[in-house]
């Protein structure tokens, strides 16, 4: 833990960049609630797969457009049209 240039006391990797910040301050560590939240947070995860957790965060609205707001019930409606332009996304990886 250390405390940042705005006087804030985070962990360590916290301080590297403001998406991280953000992320520290409003989301780690702290209960998802609802569905489509924690299906975010499981497409999120499951992206970031031998990727740093900082290229999915700042690509996570490219994410959220890519993948309707991440509602389950528009995701699950996807066909092969929108597998095909999720693969030729340059937004997501």
């Amino acid at each position: 833990m250390s405390i940042g240039p705005d006087g804030v006391k985070r962990c360590d990797w916290a301080h590297s960049a403001p998406e991280y910040i953000d992320y520290h301050d409003n989301e780690w560590g702290r209960e998802v609630r609802g569905d489509d939240a924690v299906f975010e947070r499981m497409v999120l995860e499951a992206f970031q797969s031998g990727l740093s957790w900082i290229t999915i965060l700042r690509k996570r609205e490219n994410f959220r457009t890519a993948f309707a707001g991440f509602s389950i019930d528009k995701v699950a409606a996807f066909d092969s049209r929108d597998v095909e332009r999720l693969l030729a996304d340059p937004g997501i990886v």
